[in-house]
């Protein structure tokens, strides 16, 4: 019966689903030590938009849901059509041991098909960070546990510090059919994911999305 539900989440999102950056490292089943370099890798998956035309994108570490997310460390800002991988290191003080970080891109200069007032995104699959040391606030907290907050504005295009560096947590709010990482139920060979879904989907495509997410 789940497995049913989730072909037809699928289905339903087929038509609508946008992905480029489509990230192989980390993946769902990664276990990824706090203070150790890590290298993050990405591909194009052959769909629209291609890797050229979502160009320079913010990396950075996140927290949330689909429709609010909290931005807890800035990676690095790269152009994703010319390199393939950057090295990161995770700042155990952003949060407790814990196992649905994920990553976002945001491209600098690709906008949302559906919405253009705000910028194309990619997302890696949930994965785990382990020795950390700090604790989520009760917004990130919220946020996880799929609780709205009060709306906090736009996305913030603060620029990102120099890759691993840690920064102030920074929620993202969006519209109820933002995109949203990937559950490790994406791709279910190594745990990959991305997913980037126009803004503004119907009923079914709404349920669909949420149904996926929260797997």
């Amino acid at each position: 019966m789940l497995s049913s539900l989730l072909v037809l989440a699928i289905a339903a999102l087929a038509p609508l689903a946008q992905a480029t950056v489509y990230v192989t490292n980390p993946v769902g089943s990664s276990s990824l030590p706090a203070g150790q370099p890590v290298s993050i890798n990405w591909k194009d998956d052959g769909n629209s938009p291609t890797l050229a035309a979502f160009g320079l994108a913010t990396v950075g570490l996140y927290a949330g849901n689909q429709q609010q997310q909290t931005l807890l460390q800035l990676i690095s800002t790269v152009d994703v059509s010319k390199v393939s991988s950057l090295n990161w290191t995770p700042d155990a003080t952003v949060g407790p041991n814990y196992n649905a970080y994920f990553l976002r891109f945001t491209s600098s200069n690709l906008t949302d098909p559906a919405n253009p007032q705000y910028r194309a995104e990619a997302f890696s699959a949930k994965f785990t960070l382990t020795g950390m040391s700090g604790q989520f606030n009760a917004t990130v907290q919220a946020e996880i546990s799929g609780v709205g907050t009060a709306s906090m504005g736009p996305v913030s295009t603060a620029a990102p510090a120099s890759s691993g560096s840690a920064a102030p947590s920074i929620t993202s709010a969006r519209p109820a059919a933002s995109s949203g990482p990937a559950s490790s139920s994406t791709n279910k060979s190594n745990g990959a994911g991305h997913m980037v879904v126009p803004r503004v989907l119907g009923a079914t495509g709404v349920a669909a999305v949420a149904f996926a997410f929260f797997l």
